[in-house]
């Protein structure tokens, strides 16, 4: 075992020979981490404790409607193959490249929302950080549970200095701002919903209340009880007003530049005009609620491809929207995987090469 004696402002260990212990993983690249009283981890030496008969029935409960999804989107393609095989093939590639680009574009504005509130808690991160943190940990949404998303961005943002407490909250802003935006966003597909598909206007009920919630009052309120919870420090000053507009302004932005990427696909089918585009923006927005709604759900499968079917029914066949539908869980998911892994090895090379610009130091003492 080892022991710190501390002896004339100096620190020396006192190690048992019988048995020595050798601590790793206290560095990463070049710089020293030390753990804090916030983000240790406590100690057991306990078995993890047994499933619940709950939890297993849960778990049971998302596979079953998972398979279920799967079975019944596999027996629509299959009815409807003619059609949607007809349309794949009548997309050209350009409009296929602008709309994928589009994706890009959308998922890579994402990051900010989380840096801007991130920033506003006190934690300032710089832009590529906050890229390669908040679009990794996103992947997490492909696990059923989209607390496995917050989680791993936890653990990367431990890595550039933030506690976990703060990047949480962060986290759960960013989704909540996310959710209001897209609420606001899905506005432009009211019309269409109110004249034909009434099925899914209970989602604008949700609309109101996160405006309400996005008051800095009441919203600093939240995040403290859900600091206080969690037992950390709370807040340096109330949330601004100003982080809260400038979060929602690059959110409205993302779902625009969603719905010009659906709007792309639509229009190359003979089906364009503003009330296309319009009613494409909202159902991108209306699409990504329903997805964090179906959190249970891997990336809101299923439930996102309802909305987009359901909202271009109004302006084109079942078997084109199906499609369409299906283009697009394609582009996002490959412009998931490709911005995450783009992300993360452009963050790698820029710290490669900051390290290797500074001069050589001294080692510094294992604090």
């Amino acid at each position: 075992m080892v022991r710190r004696i501390k002896t004339s402002g100096t620190d020396k260990d006192d190690t048992d020979p019988a048995d020595v212990e050798t601590s790793v993983g206290e560095t990463s690249g070049d710089h020293m981490t030390a753990l804090t009283s916030e983000d240790e981890p406590a100690a057991t030496t306990d078995a993890p404790a047994p499933r619940s008969r709950q939890a297993v029935l849960i778990t049971w409960a998302r596979r079953v409607v998972l398979v279920a999804l799967v079975l019944y989107a596999g027996y629509q393609l299959y009815t409807q193959w003619h059609e949607v095989s007809k349309t794949l093939l009548a997309l050209p590639w350009q409009t296929l490249l602008l709309s994928f680009l589009c994706v890009f574009v959308g998922i890579f504005l994402g990051p900010l929302i989380w840096q801007i509130m991130l920033a506003d808690l006190g934690a300032p991160v710089k832009v590529r950080d906050a890229a390669k943190i908040y679009l990794v940990g996103q992947l997490g949404k492909y696990v059923p549970g989209s607390v496995v998303a917050f989680l791993m961005q936890m653990e990367l943002a431990k890595t550039v200095g933030v506690n976990r407490a703060r990047s949480f909250t962060a986290s759960l802003l960013a989704a909540g701002i996310a959710v209001v935006a897209s609420l606001i966003a899905g506005m432009c597909a009211l019309p269409a919903f109110v004249r034909g598909n009434h099925e899914l206007l209970w989602l604008f009920v949700l609309l109101p209340i996160g405006l309400v919630a996005l008051h800095p009052k009441i919203l600093t309120w939240v995040v403290s009880q859900v600091l206080r919870v969690l037992r950390r420090p709370g807040l340096p000053h109330p949330i601004r007003g100003m982080a809260i507009v400038k979060s929602v302004g690059v959110a409205l932005g993302v779902y625009v530049v969603f719905g010009v990427h659906m709007y792309l696909l639509v229009s190359s089918l003979h089906h364009g005009g503003i009330n296309a585009l319009v009613l494409c923006v909202g159902a991108m927005g209306l699409a990504m609620t329903a997805g964090l709604v179906a959190f249970f759900l891997p990336s809101g499968i299923g439930a996102r491809e309802l909305v987009i079917v359901t909202a271009l029914t109004t302006v084109m066949p079942y078997g084109q929207a199906l499609a369409l539908a299906v283009v697009s869980r394609l582009m996002f998911t490959i412009g998931d995987l490709a911005s995450a892994g783009g992300a993360a090895l452009f963050s790698y090379l820029r710290n490669r090469q900051q390290a290797g610009a500074l001069p050589e130091q001294a080692p510094s003492p294992v604090r």
